[in-house]
């Protein structure tokens, strides 16, 4: 009886879940196709600026031909999308048609003011949006912009790397920008990047990078209670074996392991320090974390 209720519960609790994770994504994916409008409404399209990435195609072409952007924005999707149908999944797909297709819309129907005539105020506020929908679209389980999932892609069948294919590929698009358009405005345009590039990055990575911190010190019990009650830190403790020498004769230690964000690092440091100046310390970079006793990540 205790196992059907357990089970009864368990289910209760992933179904509340699941459906809290489907709201979030569309409240998160409405905001991007929002704020991308703004962009390219309210900056790119009046002053002929384009972007990076598959939006940065549509833009251009958009500029060089008579066709309107919608179904621009559309057409030159539809290749990624079918790419994320087949490398991800049919749930990434379907959410990524719709979130191209209210994005089309909005820029066929709503109309905003100019906002400025300063080509640098373009540039930048202009990327500002783009990236801030971008990166909204992307933490709902969405792209506005396949150029990501082509990059994934390619770099499952070659050396390249996503933000090798993703640098590569925009170098190409800027260059054909310069002989199509202008220097001038492919220069711009480039920094319209940029700003969308950085702003992608804060949204989806934080303000407050997370970085893994492993500790190897003869002290490790000492530390531990430091980072645990004092910081207010979790750590994990490896049992671990010396590996060389003396300490390879010493199979009895700990290995300790705790995640903190950027701004916390140098103060994990110092404490370490002040106990053991000798402990071998590693830091590497984390791109999300979940649980545990850190600090909350906004937007999740």
């Amino acid at each position: 009886m205790s196992k059907e209720l357990l089970q009864i519960q368990d289910a209760s609790l992933a179904n509340r879940i699941q459906l809290w994770r489907r709201v979030k994504d569309v409240i998160f994916i409405g905001i991007g196709v929002v704020m991308a409008s703004i962009g390219l409404k309210g900056f790119l399209l009046p002053n002929d600026f384009f972007d990076g990435g598959a939006m940065g195609m549509a833009l251009l072409l958009e500029i060089v031909t008579p066709l309107d952007l919608s179904p621009l924005i559309i057409l030159v999707n539809l290749p990624f999308i079918y790419l994320g149908y087949k490398q991800l999944s049919l749930r990434f797909a379907l959410k990524s048609t719709l979130a191209i297709l209210a994005l089309a819309l909005l820029v066929h129907y709503i109309e905003l003011p100019v906002i400025t005539a300063d080509k640098l105020l373009i540039a930048v506020f202009g990327g500002f949006f783009l990236g801030t929908g971008i990166g909204f679209a992307i933490r709902g389980g969405a792209v506005i912009d396949g150029t990501e999932v082509l990059a994934i892609s390619v770099s499952r069948r070659s050396s390249l790397t996503v933000g090798d294919f993703i640098t590569v590929f925009n170098v190409f698009l800027f260059i054909v920008a310069a002989w199509l358009v202008n220097l001038e405005t492919a220069m711009y345009s480039m920094l319209t990047y940029f700003s969308a590039s950085r702003m992608v990055d804060f949204l989806i990575n934080g303000v407050e990078e997370y970085l893994g911190v492993m500790i190897v010190s003869e002290q490790s019990d000492t530390i531990k209670e430091k980072i645990t009650y004092d910081l207010g830190r979790g750590v994990t403790a490896f049992k671990a074996d010396g590996g060389f020498g003396e300490k390879a004769k010493n199979p009895d230690r700990n290995v300790l392991f705790c995640v903190v964000t950027r701004l916390e690092v140098t103060r994990v440091l110092t404490e370490i320090e002040k106990i053991d100046p000798k402990a071998f310390v590693i830091q590497y970079p984390i791109k999300d974390t979940k649980g545990g006793m850190i600090k909350k990540r906004p937007l999740h």
